[in-house]
């Protein structure tokens, strides 16, 4: 068998599981076993295959029909140009979170120093990628569970070792074990913010994710009111806020944040047009 038959009799295993984009998917997981870029696969169409890599081949493919995420089969996924580990435990990083990370970057400007808190880190991608564009920055990691906080730890450790401090610790606990990090000029989260009653109803692949990294309570508004009642006062005047929001959840979290005491209250779209990410900055003097 070549290389390229094999990634063809992959594709037709993953359509017929139910899996898609599979010719996607196919390369990606070739690729992992080939020890190839996926790039380069087609020009390696024609070589013979390895016995030993098709038949990891096969029992990957085998898995991605039983619903494991792809991400997780890979061990790593990129997210703003990074390598980032994953596995079972973590959430997996997605595109959409981005765009959160391009409004803090603009909030923190280059070769300035700044104090940053991030909430709910989880994997490290949005900690990781603010401190490996903002190299003057001080950023602390914040996530509860001990699966993710090896992830985060160990992603924290290969690409911004000495500028992110990772904190084992609570959201719904408040500020306290953070000792004296605060104050922080920029807080971040994307917190869970998916109703409890519609996490039955996700895909297949999205229910092998951590529930904890999912459950927003009975609204999906959990977390927010949480970050606005306990941690702003980890902010400095002038300071601001910015979390992930679901689809739909836009003038919600906007009336928690003003009901916070919140000013220049901002949503900001994705490239679909959602409004995807909330700003709100603490006022410099009491209104």
């Amino acid at each position: 068998m070549t290389i390229g038959e094999a990634v063809r009799q992959t594709a037709a295993e993953l359509a017929a599981g139910g899996v898609g984009p599979a010719a996607f998917e196919a390369r990606q997981l070739a690729a992992a076993c080939f020890g190839l870029p996926a790039s380069r696969l087609p020009l390696e169409a024609h070589a013979p295959a390895a016995p030993e890599a098709v038949e990891r081949l096969g029992k990957l493919a085998a898995r991605r029909t039983a619903g494991e995420p792809l991400q997780y089969l890979l061990g790593e996924w990129e997210f703003y140009g990074l390598p980032f580990a994953v596995g079972e435990g973590v959430l997996i990083p997605r595109p959409d979170t981005e765009l959160l990370v391009d409004a803090a970057l603009e909030r923190l400007p280059a070769n300035r120093p700044a104090r940053v808190l991030e909430l709910c880190a989880g994997s490290g991608c949005i900690a990781a990628a603010v401190a490996v564009h903002r190299p003057a920055c001080r950023v602390t990691a914040l996530e509860k569970s001990p699966a993710a906080f090896q992830y985060l730890t160990r992603n924290i450790h290969r690409l911004a070792a000495g500028r992110v401090r990772p904190v084992l610790g609570d959201l719904l606990e408040g500020p306290d074990e953070l000792g004296d990090a605060a104050p922080f000029d920029l807080l971040l989260s994307n917190p869970p913010y998916i109703p409890a009653g519609d996490l039955p109803g996700l895909s297949r692949e999205v229910q092998r994710e951590p529930a904890m990294a999912l459950d927003g309570g009975p609204d999906g508004l959990r977390f927010y009111r949480a970050i606005c009642e306990n941690w702003l006062s980890c902010l400095t005047p002038g300071g601001s806020l910015l979390v992930e929001i679901g689809a739909g959840q836009s003038a919600a979290v906007q009336a928690i944040f003003r009901q916070a005491g919140l000013r220049e209250i901002a949503a900001l779209p994705d490239i679909a047009g959602i409004e995807r990410v909330i700003v709100g900055t603490l006022p410099d003097m009491p209104y």
